[in-house]
Order: C-alpha cells, then structure tokens, then sequence
C-alpha cells in the first residue's frame, strides 16, 4: 500500500519530476501550502528550485515557516532536495538579508570565481562514516550555490565542484539533498527507497 507522503509547494520547484519520483518508490504524495496539514504529517518533503529569497517569501505568505520548524524539529521524518536543503541554513549569499529557516547551522555560499555555474550534470556523492541512509555513487546536480559545510548533529556526504561541498545531510529519518535523487536514476530511486522505509521504521502516524 502506498506510503502517505506530504510535499510542501514552495512555488519554487519542479513538483512534477518529484511527485513522480516519490510514485515510483510506493508513496502517495499531497501537495499541499496549509500549515495545518503540514502540522499534522508524518512524512514532510521540501523541494525547491530556484532563488533563496523568492521561495521563503512564498513560505512566508503561507505561514509556513513555524510548521516545517516544528516538524524537522520534532525528528519526524522529512526530505528537502536541492533549494530545500540550503532553506534550512539561516541565510544565503543568493538573498542578502533574508533569513532562512535556522534550522542548521551551515553557510550557504556562491561556488568560487572561475568555476562554471550552475553546476549542471553529474556528479560523485562520497558519504561520510556512520551515513545510513546515504551511499556512494552519482547524482544529478542543478546548483549555483552550496553548503559549505556540514551541520553539527548531522551525518553527511560530500561532492567536488572547486573543492568539496555538502551533497546531503542526514539524521535519523531526516534527509536533505543539494542533488535532486528524483533525477539521479537507479541511485536517487534507492536512496528514496530507503528514506522511505526509515519513515516507516521511526513509527510515525501517516500524513
């Protein structure tokens, strides 16, 4: 049976390649911009393509910023991908003076003068010791800026582009990518795979 997944529309984001994406590993995603839904599932995801700025004004105008704080907060299961992942750092080079989510602590930062941006294509994800839910192989990149570091309480997993950079973080049933998996083949449909069954094994009511 389908697995309930919640998946926020930040306005931001190609809803369609990760609603896809999700189907093809058994879940039954919702999109949805209501706070109390978000409140009220189990199984969170935060996509997002685009500009910092303009997708936490579109959180903002939903009020749904408190929501997605409580729920990464509280340790229920969640995925952010691509812009997703550097929402949750407290600001960006991209959006001088708008805050983030605050929820890591994680500097978002342009790639270095000189280097090609976006990066665009493939590119090789190398986990550090004690990822569980991240594994070696190739991802699909679309990115101009990245975390520059991995988060405290976080386990993660590097890419090379100018030097290493944060390819994903995770913790527990928590996940966040800068690469989109919906887009990286077998690998990415894997590694929803298992993001899937770890919310399922934290116990949590469905969305």
């Amino acid at each position: 049976m389908p697995e309930p997944v919640c998946v926020i529309r930040t306005g931001s984001a190609n809803l369609a390649s990760v609603v896809a994406g999700l189907r093809r590993v058994h879940a039954a995603p919702e999109i949805t911009t209501d706070p109390s839904v978000v409140r009220a599932a189990n199984r969170l995801v935060l996509p997002g393509v685009g500009a910092f700025g303009a997708a936490m004004a579109q959180l903002q105008q939903a009020s749904l910023v408190d929501a997605i704080r409580e729920h990464v907060r509280s340790g229920k299961p969640f995925l952010a991908i691509c812009l997703g992942l550097q929402l949750l750092g407290p600001a960006s080079e991209e959006s001088r003076g708008v805050d983030g989510l605050g929820l890591v602590d994680s500097r978002v930062a342009r790639f270095p003068e000189g280097l090609i941006v976006p990066q665009l294509g493939w590119n090789r994800v190398e986990p550090a010791d004690g990822c569980r839910l991240l594994q070696e192989g190739y991802a699909y990149y679309a990115n101009s800026y990245r975390m520059t570091e991995v988060p405290s309480g976080w386990q993660g997993a590097t890419s090379q582009h100018g030097g290493p950079f944060v390819a994903a973080i995770e913790r527990g049933a928590q996940l966040a990518c800068q690469f989109h998996p919906e887009l990286s083949g077998a690998w990415g449909r894997e590694l929803l795979e298992r993001w899937l069954a770890a919310s399922v094994a934290s116990g949590g009511m469905p969305c």
